[in-house]
């Protein structure tokens, strides 16, 4: 929608409404009307009819609370206890249903519009804003907010897209060719959202998050992982809810074994194992992270025992699921959560005798290794970059590349399968230097990865199976 010199401004609305799964009963004495919120219970001591029937038709959608039946001084207090339940609208009177709505996200969720920006003073988008589609509407997200807001029309996003660099809103109104005060509405909605940020008094150009010392050391992705990764700075589902039960069987336990040739691999006796092995406090204290290795090769057998005491499967067992749906789960000497197990591992190797080199998959319900890539340009990439990473000067020896099947994880947690992944990730990498320490084995856990060149040259089905973590072993010096 453009405005033109002339045209009519149409009048804001501002509108509130009840977040979806609000539901407003009547207290057990009658004398109170209580709130069931996803953040527990709200009791409201007004429980007159009007109270009663106002917070009913918020519940069904943005109304102005000059068309409510009790006047705002009484309702404000109500809206004040409802203040995290509470959905913020603008409405223009020219069309049906708001432009924009601020949808509180969690517990500490509170509404304050600002007052009066200055026309002139610079506004910018938070650098840790995200926008996406989700079911037909555009989304504005941010960890450091307690609110996201809905976009409900072309015009704010119009608006939205052209806040990446400082400006004012002058300036926009002429760009956009939208009302000045229409525009100046839409924009402290954004503001007390949080998704845009005014310049300060003194150094206008400069935002309070650019000189945050709490801020500035986090990157957006990090500090959005971070976010919906943990319980409180969204409403999203979070936990093992199952949201695919019904739709998708789950994902089987280990991998299908690929084609290629098969290598099985030594299995140690475990009673000699628990006689010779160092105490455990021993192996804490010596081990050292290292990525120095003897000319010497590992041998077969000292990586299948490796193998063998850190990822096999000792069992499988059969688990249910809400809804009546089963899955396999099985047990493995590192911890696993719910016993899912969903991590995978690669073995490149360069010097290990009794094996030729090469890109293996390792199958731990067999306990074997099947070639998936002879490529000695792949392989040597994988090498020299994990080579750089554990900042050494030769490659090492045997390159473990761990990747993830997350499907195992999401079919059952929703909002946390990738930091579980993570979580898992470093509970192996930590067994993994452990019985290697115990074994006389040199070993690191490596921070960069090959990135995209692993999942080319492990074959990966990407993004159903996506690399994740690295380690290297080798003889000790």
């Amino acid at each position: 929608m453009h405005f033109q010199p002339g045209d009519r401004i149409p009048a804001r609305l501002r509108l509130w409404s009840l977040s979806e799964d609000v539901l407003v009963e009547v207290g057990p004495g009658g004398d109170q009307l209580v709130a069931v919120t996803q953040w527990g219970e709200v009791t409201i001591d007004d429980a007159s009819p009007l109270v009663r029937e106002s917070l009913q038709r918020m519940s069904l959608g943005p109304v102005s609370v000059q068309n409510l039946p009790v006047p705002w001084l009484r309702l404000q207090p109500v809206l004040e206890r409802l203040g995290n339940c509470v959905v913020q609208s603008l409405g223009l009177d020219d069309e049906a249903g708001p432009a924009l709505s601020v949808a509180p996200v969690s517990r500490q969720a509170r509404f304050w519009m600002p007052e009066d920006i200055d026309h002139d003073r610079p506004i910018r988008l938070s650098r840790f804003m995200t926008i996406r589609a989700s079911y037909g509407q555009l989304l504005l997200e941010s960890p450091v907010t307690h609110h996201r807001v809905i976009l409900h029309r072309p015009m704010v996003a119009w608006l939205v897209g052209s806040l990446g660099c400082a400006t004012t809103i002058t300036e926009l109104a002429a760009l956009l060719k939208i009302a000045e005060p229409v525009l100046a509405d839409m924009v402290s909605y954004l503001t007390a959202s949080g998704m845009v940020l005014t310049g300060g008094p003194e150094r206008p150009l400069r935002f309070a998050e650019d000189d945050d010392p709490d801020l500035v050391l986090w990157s957006p992705h990090d500090l959005l992982f971070h976010a919906r990764s943990r319980m409180g700075r969204h409403n999203g589902h979070a936990g093992a809810v199952f949201p695919y039960v019904g739709r998708l069987p789950a994902a089987p336990v280990v991998k299908p074994v690929p084609a290629g040739r098969r290598f099985p691999l030594y299995r140690p006796p475990l009673a000699d194992l628990a006689a010779t092995d160092p105490p455990l406090t021993e192996v804490i204290e010596a081990r050292r992270s290292s990525g120095h290795y003897s000319e010497r090769p590992m041998t077969a057998q000292q990586l299948g025992e490796l193998l063998f005491r850190v990822a096999r499967i000792r069992r499988t067992t059969l688990a249910s699921a809400a809804g009546g749906a089963s899955y396999v789960t099985s047990d493995r000497p590192y911890p696993s959560t719910a016993n899912l197990y969903e991590l995978e591992l690669y073995l490149s190797l360069d010097r290990c005798a009794g094996l030729p080199r090469g890109t293996y998959h390792y199958d731990p319900r067999e306990h074997a290794l099947t070639l998936v890539n002879d490529s000695e340009p792949e392989l040597s990439e994988l090498l020299d970059t994990a080579k750089i990473s554990a900042g050494s000067t030769q490659r090492p020896p045997v390159l473990v590349t761990v990747t993830t099947r997350i499907s195992r994880l999401s079919w059952m947690y929703s909002g946390i399968a990738y930091s579980t992944t993570l979580k898992h990730v470093g509970a192996l990498q930590q067994t993994l230097c452990l019985v290697a320490t115990a074994m006389g084995l040199a070993s690191s856990a490596l921070a960069v990865s090959g990135g995209t060149a692993a999942d080319q040259a492990l074959r990966l089905d990407w993004p159903a199976e996506v690399s994740v973590g690295e380690f290297v072993v080798g003889v000790r010096p």
